[in-house]
This record gives structure tokens, C-alpha cells and sequence, in this order.
């Protein structure tokens, strides 16, 4: 897998049938590795290690219906009191971040309505503030503390 421009950490990978599995720390099992899941547990680690992110507050891969659609968001993390604070969609790193990653991602969060919106390829990565009642943006240059 690809380098990526986020603190490095301790993962397991393990092989079965010719297919490579990482560990994931938050479901407590192998996933099979895809390059959006080596973003992905990248990203979870970063949240809880270098942003106190408790992991018992962040959930992987939770559904939700847009329209008739039934799609799936890469990570939630919840504040402490319960509400959905931040969804972040994660993408492969050779995938760009482009406006339309972007609008996939606001297009989740008009359904779940959380505060934090965060894209990233694993290289790069963009968090946004919404402001529900303005309806505006506003792009952060790092993600938010968690209090």
C-alpha cells in the first residue's frame, strides 16, 4: 500500500487466501485491505491518537438513506453528548478530492446533519464547520479538538 501523509502506526495485516486483511481496532476484527480501507484505518488512528478522539465515540460504516438510496458514511464521530459531531468520507489516495467527493459527502450530512464534514485521500484532507441555521461553510485549517 501507498505511503500516506498521515502519522504512521502499528498495523496488523494478515493474509488468507491470497487476500490481505487489516486489523481494524474499532470492530475489533480483519477487513479485508482496499486502499479506501487503508485511508480509512489510517484516519481512525489519527483521530484517536494525535486528536483525543475517544474510540468508543467514532463508528465505521454506518448506513443512512439518501432519497431512496440506501449509502453508508466512512466514519461518525460522536461528541460526548450523543450527537453526531463529524463524518469524514474517505477515498483511495489516488483518488482527487474534487468538488464532486465533496458534494457526496454534503449530500450525507444534509441527511445526518453534523456539525464537522471531513474528506480525505489519505494525502490530503479538508474539515468544514456547517452552520445549519445559515446554511454555510466554513473550511477549517485543522480538524476540531474534541471536548
Amino acid at each position: 500500500m501507498e505511503n500516506l501523509n498521515l502519522p504512521p502506526y502499528d498495523y496488523k495485516l494478515r493474509k488468507v487466501d491470497e487476500k490481505i486483511y487489516i486489523y481494524d481496532i474499532l470492530r475489533r476484527k480483519y477487513i479485508v485491505l482496499t486502499p479506501e480501507e487503508w485511508v480509512r484505518q489510517h484516519f481512525v488512528h489519527f483521530l484517536i491518537n494525535h486528536h483525543q478522539y475517544p474510540k468508543s465515540l467514532i463508528k465505521l460504516e454506518s448506513s443512512l438513506k439518501y432519497n431512496t438510496l440506501l449509502k453508508r458514511t466512512d466514519i461518525q464521530v460522536y461528541g460526548r453528548d450523543g450527537n453526531l459531531m463529524m463524518i469524514v468520507e474517505c477515498k483511495a489516495p489516488y483518488i482527487k478530492l474534487t468538488q464532486n467527493v465533496f458534494s457526496q459527502a454534503a449530500e450525507y450530512n444534509q441527511v445526518l446533519k453534523a456539525e464537522y464534514l471531513t474528506i480525505t485521500n489519505g494525502m490530503i484532507y479538508h474539515c468544514c464547520k456547517t452552520n445549519w441555521e445559515n446554511k454555510h461553510l466554513e473550511f477549517l485549517k485543522d480538524l476540531p479538538l474534541f471536548v
